[in-house]
């Protein structure tokens, strides 16, 4: 098995020594030694980081990434979790799509100004009621404008 030092492996992968150490003090990766200071990893930190890229990519949390190892380190996918993710990028579209075309629909509005369009109105209102509650939320509202 050959050992690569912090260095080695931020190369390989194009993550960040920095971030590697913060992953490894969060526990999602683990050191087999060191060579002087230099951490050593095993091979298998290549996937590790990989997984964690591609679920932060995913919009993962570290803690929801950490459940997807297992104790050997090793892949330990939830499907369930997978599943829920899915529904959650769902919903992150659907409002994201609605917001998209409300904001088409105000830069091509033919009122003389934005305070005139009928819809822009709606958004307003429904934006500054729902930052009251939950802000950096998209209103659930926008899609029955």
């Amino acid at each position: 098995m050959k050992l690569m030092d912090i260095s080695e492996v931020s190369k390989q992968t194009g993550v960040a020594a920095s971030a590697i150490r913060h992953y490894e003090e969060k526990g999602l990766i683990t050191s087999v030694g060191r060579r002087g200071l230099k951490r050593l990893f095993g091979p298998e930190v290549l996937d590790q980081l990989a997984l964690i890229t591609l679920g932060k990519t995913g919009g993962f949390s570290l803690d929801e990434i950490r459940s997807m190892f297992g104790p050997d380190g090793r892949p330990a996918l939830s499907r369930q979790k997978l599943h829920d993710k899915v529904d959650d990028l769902e919903r992150q579209i659907e409002h994201l799509t609605t917001l998209r075309d409300m904001i088409r629909h105000v830069a091509e509005c033919p009122a003389p100004s934005h305070m005139e369009c009928r819809k822009f109105q709606q958004l307003i209102r429904i934006s500054g009621k729902q930052r009251k509650t939950k802000p950096n939320r998209l209103p659930s509202q926008i899609s029955n404008l």
